[in-house]
């Protein structure tokens, strides 16, 4: 008896992983990177306060209770929701920074800082599709890719 040696098909598995950088996507400063973020703002500002907090997965009211929300400024120096706001983003997207940095960009830039975060919620939200493919050896059929999507920015609780 001579005995039989078959081939098994060889297969390759690749892992790609997707990531965002440690940085903010774009600068407090950089109102033109999205227009319609900035112009949001400008025209209403507490209804864009609001809209932000729940794109980032908060309580549609929670900008209410910011001192001073619907009266004067006190120049976002006592504007502790803003600044739990921006700390919760670092840390939520693991942006490298410090409490003192939010507290201080909060304090001087305030409007600036909500459009800023407004667009990386709005950057971070977009979905990636992802293609793998099993490759095998000659002489196989090769099967068709498969197309899976993720939202690699969930929310991690």
């Amino acid at each position: 008896m001579v005995p039989v040696v078959q081939a098994q098909p060889m297969a390759v598995a690749q892992t790609v992983t997707v990531t965002q950088g440690n940085q903010w996507a774009t600068g407090v400063c950089d109102c033109c990177d999205d227009c319609s973020v900035c112009c949001f703002a400008f025209w209403c500002f507490p209804c864009f306060q609001c809209s932000t907090a729940n794109d980032f997965g908060e309580c549609l009211c929670l900008p209410l209770l910011e001192p001073g929300f619907l009266g004067a400024s006190f120049g976002g120096c006592s504007a502790p929701i803003s600044v739990a706001m921006r700390a919760g983003a670092r840390e939520r997207y693991r942006i490298h920074g410090s409490i003192c940095n939010d507290c201080c960009l909060v304090c001087w830039c305030y409007s600036c800082v909500w459009c800023q975060l407004a667009r990386e919620i709005k950057k971070r939200k977009q979905q990636f599709t992802i293609v793998t493919a099993q490759t095998t050896t000659t002489g196989m059929s090769i099967p068709h890719p498969q197309f899976i999507q993720y939202n690699v920015n969930a929310p991690r609780y």
